[in-house]
């Protein structure tokens, strides 16, 4: 009767370890899928700020021919 106890016993702590084992997998896969949107999200906006430093610089080089333009007429 108590190896039987025993067998029963251990065979519930695999299924609990093998359980909680995929559901740990799953959770760190989903985690991983938000860090990868989050990283996406993160090399766009950094490549929207390189392109809104462009625009600035050409928008001051246009002011400068403007004020030139002008100052000549």
């Amino acid at each position: 009767m108590a190896l039987i106890g025993l067998c029963g016993s251990a065979l519930g702590s695999l299924l609990g370890i093998f359980t909680s084992s995929k559901l740990t997998q799953y959770r760190l896969e989903q985690l991983e899928k938000k860090v990868e949107a989050h990283n996406t999200l993160i090399e766009r906006t950094y490549r929207l700020e390189e392109q809104v430093r462009v625009f600035d610089e050409k928008f001051k080089v246009v002011n400068h021919r403007i004020d030139d333009l002008e100052k000549e007429a």
